[in-house]
């Protein structure tokens, strides 16, 4: 039987392609009918007939693939029954799974008897592989796209990899034998972990493949006929291993092997130890090492070892701090790519050319490298996994990520069309007409012209996308200084100055031109920072990062508002970073960040001392929308749960640091927003009341899972067991209470609980109820005091607790409640006016309000109230109040200030509650003086002269914080406040005094 004239279907095949078509098929026939008449000798089923009864689909593909893969028509010609078994098994509509893979290649691989057998098998069933994925490329069936192709070809090399690896390792065992356990008593195999884009899971059609050999621990073979040390073991099974693909026979090659990404390269050992490759990547890794190894992957081997290995490593690759660093090594190292495309005329490659594939990325990349430690998301392999979360981390925008994925995708698309004519690892765009009408109809694009119009434009983009990341800001600022009008002070000026070539009357003239009231002293300033000691001592990268930052440093501290304060306090930031000069490039690479930088220094020398004093805040002057936007509580809560969600549970110290950093730096977006004047006061002490909030949530859920996890859950008083909500309170008084937080401010706190008097907890280590709950509360003192290097959270201050320092550290809610029913003094009914829960058990909250608002609205003697709210008020004044100096008073002591306001709201709810329940619920004294307005328990005049006098010292104090000033107001501003405050005092507490 002979397969018809018109089988092979040619209208879809441009004209200059036919003829070369009709003499691959002319060849594919002839191998076709020799493979009939064999099969007819042997009494099998004719290949010509299972041909024959392709469909009109499966034969419009196959002219297809035979007109642009020469690959796939020689395949076919030395192969022409896999065709139909590959139909059979579905292979040319989708590929075989992982497993499927593994299952079929074993098979195989039982019949190999030495290593040339399994050199055979393995370069027949990846030859076999190749063409249904090179099929499955070319006429995309539905499903397939690139990323499809690319995971094939991966999940073939992966299954080539850990086949022939264990077949190796079974062959050689009575030779030399296995190697010995691990010192837990675990099996010990090679790792191979993959890198480049078999380590993302995104190979392409004819790729090499990158890797790294490790073993664990040292240690001898045993039970062959000759031991061997593990070093040596491992080296010659890695050289049997890539040989096993690398090597070409007369059936080709598997897979092409790199292995010049292990430390050292070419000079290095093949196979190092698990602690020589964590002390070499500590000790001497550098940065291009960082960005290979971001796409380390296990691939073969023990994938468990090979995950335990990475994650010793992971500190190397990602860092701590955002690593503004890693930008100036990416962009040297495209630079030495575009200089070698240059030497070498390469600029059709679309991989190394411009606005090519490593262009996006390397913008990917930059963006893993700089924020990787900080934002766990991005510590995966895949690009298109990492790109797709950029967006989110408000790194990239929506509309950047969908220009560049689609072109990517079409990069790699023209990629796989040029390594599908020869199975040839090639990105160099095609010279011979012929082979660019296979391409463009790879493409399904019209011919050649239209192709090279649609890559100009992709490249024309990811070229646009990769200098808006990888760009260096120092020539950007040098090109808009040049044109700005009148010129402005150069940055090769202030290079000069900083480098001190310039003479001091020019330096001088220089600092008076941009702007500086004392030139003199920011010159001496400038000079003590470059003659210093720690200067002098910096490392060549250090010093250089240096060097570039300055200039920036100096033009950016001319162009702000005060250029003399803001100077002088950023310096000694930089002097805390010199150490760090990740810093010092983060600074340098945005001169935005700089800019704001410049503005809260200057505004604030608080918030300079904070920068200094933890430079990791530095990260959060990158996003201008959210430093000068506080978050709402729910938002608080939900970004700390993000940020700890990224930490395992059981590294306290690395949450513990996270949470300081969280703290500090929502604490720098509410001082940023209160600088910029976009926050009222009110609102500013809310949203430094909700960050205290959150926190003190997140510290009582940690401190109940650490003891619970220790001793189990306590007894409640019902007889029933606590459960995995934390059932304790913390009571927050005087500002926290208030809702009236400051920056720095300690927290008065009271710790509650309801569990059984005599009950224990039920876990292994049992303890009483009162042991527990008091454990609890000295826990939630330590992660609120504990010095990390990021500082502590808050000071905290527990003697507004029952019976004060003498008393117990957590008081049962019953115990609570009696202690202010008999024992309290009126001073601490004052206090619990000021008391609510800031963090706890919800019914346990409502018990502990429904207590307050029975105690503030007990009835009291109004003679006797007043008496000793004022003798409070006098002994407080005597204590804290200083003498009047000149026209200064204490805004916070002194008479007419706010402690006499807090005094008069505290004695109102005390005198008036029983008789006016609204008084009992709020804890703050604005709306406490808006409750004694609206039920008219005092005049409306008063109240509002009340609270514009309450909120105008809190202003001053506020702003006196801020700018590291004591908190003391002008008389003269202030008189009419304090008059008013006066007068109400005297009407209300000393009717009859003077």
């Amino acid at each position: 039987m002979a397969l018809p004239d018109d089988f092979l279907p040619l209208d879809a095949i441009p004209e200059p392609l036919v003829a070369p078509l009709r003499h691959a098929w002319e060849r594919l026939v002839t191998s076709l009918e020799q493979a009939d008449n064999l099969a007819s000798l042997q009494d099998q089923e004719s290949p010509v007939e299972s041909w024959a009864a392709l469909s009109v689909e499966r034969r419009e593909q196959l002219a297809r693939v035979l007109a642009v893969s020469d690959f796939a028509a020689e395949t076919l010609i030395r192969h022409p029954d896999w065709l139909i078994h590959l139909d059979a098994a579905g292979e040319l509509d989708a590929a075989p799974g992982k497993a499927t893979l593994d299952e079929a290649l074993a098979e195989r691989l039982e019949a190999a008897e030495d290593e040339a057998g399994l050199h055979a098998a393995l370069r027949r069933f990846r030859r076999a592989r190749m063409l249904g994925i090179v099929w499955r490329d070319l006429t995309r069936p539905p499903g397939v796209d690139m990323w499809a192709t690319a995971s094939a070809v991966s999940h073939l090399a992966e299954s080539c990899l850990e086949l022939a690896l264990d077949w190796l390792e079974r062959h050689l065992e009575p030779r030399w034998g296995r190697p010995a356990p691990r010192a837990d008593g675990s099996e010990q195999r090679l790792v191979v972990l993959g890198m480049g884009k078999l380590g993302a899971g995104e190979l392409n059609l004819s790729s090499d493949i990158d890797l790294i050999f490790a073993f664990p621990e040292k240690g001898e073979t045993q039970g062959g006929r000759k031991a061997l040390e593990h070093q040596e073991y491992f080296t010659k099974l890695g050289q049997k291993l890539i040989a096993a693909l690398d090597a070409v026979t007369a059936d080709g090659f598997a897979f092409r092997v790199d292995m010049r990404l292990r430390p050292l390269g070419d000079g290095g050992p093949l196979v190092g130890s698990f602690a020589s490759l964590a002390g070499y990547y500590q000790d001497q890794g550098r940065e291009w090492e960082r960005y290979a190894m971001l796409k380390a992957r296990p691939v073969a081997g023990d994938l468990g070892a090979g995950t335990e290995l990475l994650a010793s490593i992971r500190p190397f690759v990602y860092r701590k701090y955002l690593d503004f660093g890693a930008i100036e090594s990416l962009r040297e190292l495209k630079a030495m790519i575009n200089r070698e495309v240059r030497r070498r005329g390469m600029e059709d490659n679309i991989k190394l050319g411009p606005g090519g594939i490593r262009e996006v990325e390397f913008v990917v990349q930059a963006f893993q490298l700089i924020r990787g430690g900080r934002d766990t998301e991005l510590q995966v392999t895949s690009l298109k996994t990492a790109m797709e979360r950029l967006p989110s981390l408000g790194l990239l925008p929506d509309e950047v990520v969908e220009e560049l994925l689609p072109d990517y995708v079409f990069l790699r698309d023209i990629e796989h069309a040029l390594q599908a004519l020869e199975d040839r690892q090639t990105q160099t765009l095609p010279a011979e007409d012929l082979d660019r009408e296979r391409v463009a109809l790879a493409l399904d694009i019209e011919d050649w012209p239209a192709v090279m119009a649609r890559l100009d434009e992709v490249r024309a983009r990811v070229r646009r996308h990769f200098d808006a990341v990888i760009a260096d800001p120092e020539e950007e600022a040098e090109d808009e200084v040049a044109g700005a009008p009148g010129g402005g002070v150069e940055l090769e000026e202030w290079r000069a100055l900083w480098r001190d070539t310039l003479g001091e009357d020019e330096a001088l003239a220089r600092f008076e031109e941009a702007g500086f009231a004392d030139p003199a002293a920011a010159w001496r300033r400038l000079r003590a920072l470059r003659d210093s000691r720690q200067v002098q001592a910096m490392q060549r990268i250090g010093y250089e990062r240096l060097e570039a930052l300055m200039p920036l440093l100096l033009d950016a501290a001319g162009g702000s508002e005060a250029p003399d304060p803001a100077l002088e306090r950023v310096l000694p930031l930089i002097e805390a970073v010199l150490r760090r000069t990740a810093y010092l490039a983060l600074l340098r690479e945005n001169p935005e960040a700089l800019e704001h930088l410049m503005r809260l220094c200057s505004a604030s020398p608080w918030i300079a001392e904070q920068l200094a004093r933890h430079p990791i805040l530095l990260d959060e002057l990158l996003t201008p929308d959210t430093l000068y936007t506080p978050a709402d509580k729910d938002r608080l809560a939900d970004e700390l749960r993000q940020a700890l969600g990224r930490i395992p549970e059981e590294d306290e110290e690395a949450q513990l640091e996270a949470l300081r950093v969280f703290k500090h730096a929502q604490v720098l977006h509410v001082a940023a927003s209160d600088i910029a004047g976009t926050r009222h006061l009110m609102k500013v002490s809310d949203y430094l009341t909700h960050i205290a909030e959150v926190i003190l949530e997140t510290v009582l859920a940690m401190a109940w899972k650490h003891l619970t996890r220790k001793h189990g859950f306590p007894e409640r008083r019902d007889g029933e067991r606590c459960g995995q909500a934390a059932e304790f309170l913390i009571v927050g008084y005087g500002k926290l209470g208030g809702i009236e937080l400051g920056y720095g401010s300690d927290l008065d706190l009271v710790f509650l609980h309801d569990g059984a008097t005599q009950g224990s907890t039920d876990g292994e280590r049992p303890i009483d109820n009162a042991v527990f709950f008091t454990r609890l509360g000295q826990r939630i003192i330590h992660l609120l005091t504990a010095v990390t290097p990021a500082g502590s959270l808050y000071e905290v201050d527990m003697r507004l607790r029952p019976s004060g320092n003498a008393g117990l550290l957590v008081s049962s809610l019953d115990a609570f409640a009696d202690y202010q029913r008999r024992e309290a003094w009126t001073w601490e009914h004052q206090a619990l006016v000021r008391a609510r829960v800031v963090a706890g058990h919800e019914a346990l909250a409502e018990r502990f309000e429904a207590v307050r608002r029975e105690i503030l609205g007990r009835e009291r003697d109004p003679e006797a109230l007043r008496e000793e709210v004022v003798a409070m008020r006098r002994k407080m004044r005597d204590h804290l109040a200083g003498p009047e100096e000149g026209d200064d008073f204490d805004l916070k002591q002194d008479p007419g200030g706010m402690v006499d306001i807090e005094f008069l709201c505290q004695y109102a709810v005390l005198a008036m509650g029983h008789e006016t329940p609204d008084l009992l619920t709020y804890s703050d004294n604005m709306r406490i003086l808006e409750t004694l307005e609206s039920t008219g328990r005092l005049p409306a005049e008063d109240c509002r002269r009340l609270r514009e006098a309450y909120l105008a010292c809190r202003t001053a104090a506020h702003r006196a914080a801020l700018t590291r000033e004591a908190g003391r107001g002008r008389n003269a501003d202030f008189q009419v406040h304090r008059q008013a405050v006066i007068d109400v005092w005297r009407r209300l507490l000393e009717p009859g005094g003077d």
